[in-house]
């Protein structure tokens, strides 16, 4: 029978992505298009610098920002791993790389060492900012609730405080999430409270650069998505596992880097980008996904709802051409039956692109984000010992109609 293998992602095949998108080309194109010249001047012949450029997003925005032939492409990531198969996948591919002043290190963009090279860089013309810890998973105890939150908001604001410090005001984009819009989880929350930390003046005040940013959907197949670990499953033989009754948006690697740099380069200042989708036609169960996904492979699902069961049935299945498919319910903490991009109180409004509008930035309440700010970093440094719903209190007072729940189930006790 048919198995695949792990595979980069940029491998994956249209119809692959299709099975979770719907779409064999890009929603995007259109725009992109029409969006080119504005594209190749912005980043042609410029310095660009991209943080977290290593993971699915930043790798997909990173090799199309080298197709635009920037004199200086930069790329910070802390894996050293991603940053090696990035070069690789960069230089054999059969458009190479173009770039005479093409670097990658493996820093942390909060740490000083990343200010250090900061000031020794001439200065950049555009920044992109993927770096974040991007998963509800992590935040089941407070031990990786205060890992996000340093890594989503005090990080970005001690990074921010050096682009002010530098004279920097040039374009910086950050990628968000539709996670942030009405957030339900603590994960969603601490992109909301990055998009505040972007735009208001309580974070990081008198940093002149034109900042934007973008909510958007899953990104199908990407590092550590359910999608992926469809493949993963496949490739170890083991069972795959789909939520009932949940649906969600997805696009591709190449749509998600089209939404990002017509985000970054072409959107006003201060406003947060989502795409304009369709809930009747673009919203995808994810079971379907699932099922689609075998059947490519050559598999027919055979559904199960108990884990020790679905775990021993594989290679039985496999002889009849069938493949274990575990069902579950939606019952863990944080996850919505459903995505929004635009937020309560948030009206969306057009920026003269087919494909995305944006929404304006709304700020907190006065002083709010300065106590969570301060709230975090003391328990970051260890001052003193927090407990979860310490934080979340300290969270609801920057975003009052947070409606986290916690359900007691988390992701980590699911296959």
């Amino acid at each position: 029978m048919p198995i695949v293998s792990p595979a980069p992602l940029a491998s994956l095949s249209p119809a692959l992505f299709a099975a979770a998108t719907g779409r064999l080309h890009s929603l995007f194109q259109p725009d992109i298009d029409t969006a080119a010249p504005m594209l190749a001047a912005a980043i042609g012949g410029k310095r660009v610098l991209v943080i977290g450029g290593a993971g699915s997003i930043g790798s997909a925005v990173t090799v199309e920002l080298a197709d635009l032939k920037p004199a200086a492409l930069h790329v910070i990531d802390q894996s050293e791993n991603g940053l090696a198969e990035l070069v690789r996948h960069l230089r054999s591919r059969p458009a190479g790389l173009e770039v005479a002043d093409f670097q990658t290190l493996p820093l942390d963009y909060g740490a000083p060492v990343t200010e250090m090279f900061l000031r020794a860089q001439a200065p950049y013309d555009a920044i992109f900012n993927f770096a974040a810890l991007k998963h509800v998973r992590s935040e089941k105890d407070v031990f990786s609730l205060l890992q996000m939150l340093d890594t989503n908001l005090c990080k970005q604001v001690r990074f921010m405080g050096w682009l002010r410090d530098l004279g920097y005001a040039s374009r910086y984009f950050c990628v968000s999430t539709d996670k942030a819009a009405n957030p339900v989880s603590l994960m969603g929350s601490s992109k909301r409270l990055m998009e505040h930390v972007l735009f208001s003046e309580q974070a990081v005040p008198g940093l002149q650069a034109v900042i934007t940013s973008a909510r958007f959907a899953n990104v199908a197949f990407s590092d550590g998505s359910l999608l992926q670990s469809f493949l993963n499953r496949l490739a170890k033989r083991q069972p795959l596992a789909a939520p009932r009754h949940t649906k969600r948006y997805f696009v591709s690697f190449q749509e998600a880097a089209q939404i990002c740099l017509l985000a970054a380069l072409t959107a006003p200042g201060h406003s947060i980008v989502v795409p304009k989708l369709d809930p009747s036609k673009d919203l995808v169960d994810l079971q379907a996904v699932a099922e689609r996904v075998l059947r490519h492979f050559g598999f027919e699902p055979a559904y199960y709802d108990d884990e020790t069961a679905a775990r021993h049935a594989v290679a039985a299945e496999m002889t009849q051409g069938r493949y274990p498919l575990l069902l579950t319910p939606l019952d863990t903490g944080g996850e919505k039956p459903y995505e929004e991009f635009v937020g309560l109180g948030e009206e969306a409004f057009e920026i003269g692109l087919q494909t995305l509008r944006a929404v304006p930035y709304l700020p907190p309440p006065p002083d709010s984000l300065g106590r969570l700010l301060e709230v975090v970093s003391s328990a970051v440094c260890g001052e003193r010992s927090f407990v979860k719903s310490e934080l979340v209190a300290a969270i609801k007072g920057v975003i009052p109609h947070l409606a986290h729940a916690d359900s007691g189930h988390n992701l980590d006790q699911r296959m």
